[in-house]
């Protein structure tokens, strides 16, 4: 039985080589069989569905070419091939939660006035515990993967949010997105103009007591989105290696995330305009992963633990009364089933840069 120690390592060594073949969109970490976890660990490679062998048809026109791994990892931990297309930033479609609401909780339409995606959380500074933030995505909140100024609105624009009427702010800090290195996280911090425009609360879920620092393979998670609503969904790989397209946000393309979180629904839970939305855990309402990304059907969400961004930000939860921030729960486990903290050296690394003002007007 393969363990979930040597599926990490073994992903880190034939990813890159993996993810440059065509119809490979990611490699991660799971089950070898989802519904017996006893059986271990197996490296997961989501792909186009690939024929199993390669060549030409009766017909004479070529088959699709063969799904093609490196001899000596199907020598060493079993490998699932999950079917998927590709993964892609969240785009647009109508729903209940795109509606004008105020104060603003999490689980509702945000954006600029060309984009519109989901609050995923009210946060706080720790250094200053009464502040109130709107945590989402970059490509929700931020002009073109830029520092020039966005302004922040509620509903987004694709909901019929416009300037200066639904202003309710201007994103303060993002994580800058990279063509050509590794990426971690799509997230943004946003400013409210005034703190009563937000409210410590999520829609449907109600009070969020904190998150979790790390979570497993398997774990049952649950979110409100902008376009699917409520929805839950399980974790299916964690460590996973994997290309998202951008289109032509920020000139990006097709970029590459590192050790993201594949989270599987029943029905879709990751559709257009759900982008920013945060999981919780089936049970406690704690928050644990933000969704950024998913495939056209959107039955997949891809997510980084929401702990990174907590690091990277230097934030935590809010909620009203005297206690403003509430401290992460416990869970910080090493192992390899669970997801794993950033490196400091990573961490440094992805230092948020600052937008610059955006006026009244």
């Amino acid at each position: 039985m393969a363990s979930f120690r040597k599926a990490y390592l073994l992903k880190q060594r034939y990813s890159a080589r993996m993810l440059r073949q065509r119809g490979i969109h990611g490699v991660g970490v799971g089950f070898k069989e989802p519904s017996k976890p006893h059986k271990g660990a197996a490296l997961i490679v989501y792909a186009d569905a690939i024929s199993a062998a390669s060549g030409k048809n009766r017909k004479g026109k070529s088959k699709p070419k063969a799904l093609s791994l490196p001899a000596k990892l199907k020598a060493e931990i079993p490998v699932r091939i999950v079917r998927s297309t590709k993964f892609h930033k969240n785009s647009l479609l109508p729903s209940r939660f795109r509606r004008r609401i105020r104060p603003v909780p999490a689980g509702y339409s945000v954006g600029t006035p060309n984009v519109s995606g989901t609050v995923g959380l009210i946060v706080s500074d720790k250094k200053k515990p009464g502040s109130r933030f709107i945590l989402s995505n970059n490509h929700v909140l931020v002009n073109e993967n830029s520092n020039r100024p966005s302004a922040t609105i509620q509903p987004g624009g694709a909901d019929g949010g416009t300037v200066p009427r639904d202003k309710i702010g201007s994103v303060q800090r993002f994580v800058k997105l990279h063509k050509n290195k590794p990426n971690f996280l799509d997230a943004a911090l946003s400013k409210p103009l005034r703190r009563n425009l937000l409210s410590p609360s999520y829609a449907v879920y109600g009070n969020v007591p904190g998150f979790v620092r790390s979570y497993a393979i398997g774990d049952k998670f649950k979110k409100v989105g902008r376009t699917t609503g409520a929805v839950t969904g399980t974790v299916e790989s964690i460590h996973t290696d994997i290309q998202v397209n951008y289109g032509d946000y920020g000139n990006l393309g097709t970029i590459t995330f590192k050790n993201q979180s594949v989270i599987r629904g029943k029905r879709p839970v990751s559709l257009g305009g759900d982008s920013g939305s945060v999981w919780l855990t089936r049970r406690g309402n704690l928050a644990a992963a933000v969704n950024f990304a998913g495939t056209e059907e959107g039955r997949l969400s891809i997510a980084y633990p929401v702990e990174w961004f907590m690091k990277v930000f230097g934030t935590r939860v809010a909620r009203s009364g005297r206690r403003s921030i509430l401290a992460p729960a416990r869970g910080g486990k090493q192992k390899y089933m669970c997801v794993r903290p950033l490196g400091r050296k990573t961490e440094k690394a992805l230092r948020p840069k600052q937008c610059r003002f955006v006026s009244k007007s």
